[in-house]
């Protein structure tokens, strides 16, 4: 069974329809690819599939369970983690404390508790900091643990960015253009961290990506998006070497 089973999923906007009978099927721990032309729905695909939108039609299925329709943080706990094209981190906590909002899904205390520092609330912060700090040594950012998110060089912010996403524990991770404003260096990388995430946690990802050097060289399948709708689908060299995909790219 697939871990991520979409069908004939749409959303509208005005008169816009901005996704039109979308359908994928993503297969546990595997490296899935979602690419178009700019402005064919892609970001719009994650934003239903995350909660931020709620669809006209069709329906998400996660790991078997029905998530249609359900907010951001129920899709959260259900199992879906998500980056951003432009990086969200808060800009002004450290490193650390970045990875440990993440962490509150699975901790919890009391407000009293955290209010008057009680022992409950040390014990579940003491516990967190542990969790966070393995999590940034594996993406090897134990080194600016305090430094705040904000001073770190851009390559490491998309780090922090998807170390924060994994410390959610997700089934399914999604990637908006990673490799956004990095040089051909971050870019090279960044594909080996993607690689590692997938061996490391066993990690199914989708990520939306126009730069075709990272598609071709991690993504194992791929979905084309044109102006909402599914163009084509397959092999990720099959796909590349489609006449309508590069006609979507390029024109007549």
């Amino acid at each position: 069974m697939a871990l991520l089973e979409v069908k004939n999923l749409g959303i509208s906007f005005g008169g816009l329809r901005a996704v039109n009978g979308f359908d994928i099927s993503i297969e546990k721990e595997a490296l899935y690819g979602l690419i178009g032309p700019n402005g064919a729905g892609k970001t719009t695909v994650f934003n239903l599939l995350t909660g931020v939108y709620k669809p006209d039609s069709g329906k998400v299925l996660l790991d078997g369970t029905d998530i249609t329709g359900k907010n951001t943080i129920e899709i959260n706990k259900a199992g879906i983690a998500r980056t951003f094209q432009n990086i969200r981190l808060f800009k002004q906590l450290s490193v650390l404390d970045n990875v440990k909002v993440g962490l509150h899904n699975k901790h919890h205390y009391s407000t009293l508790s955290g209010v008057l520092r009680l022992p409950g609330y040390r014990k579940v912060e003491k516990e967190m900091d542990e969790q966070a700090m393995e999590l940034l040594k594996v993406f090897n950012l134990e080194d600016v643990a305090h430094v705040a998110a904000s001073n770190l060089p851009y390559g490491q912010q998309r780090r922090l960015e998807i170390a924060r996403a994994m410390a959610t524990e997700p089934k399914l991770l999604l990637l908006d253009e990673p490799a956004a404003g990095m040089n051909p260096n971050e870019t090279g990388e960044l594909m080996d961290m993607i690689r590692f995430v997938r061996e490391k946690f066993h990690m199914t990802i989708l990520l939306i990506e126009h730069d075709m050097k990272l598609v071709s060289g991690i993504c194992e399948k791929l979905t084309v998006l044109n102006f909402g709708e599914v163009l084509c689908e397959g092999k990720t060299s099959d796909v590349l070497n489609d006449p309508q995909v590069v006609t979507a790219y390029l024109g007549e």
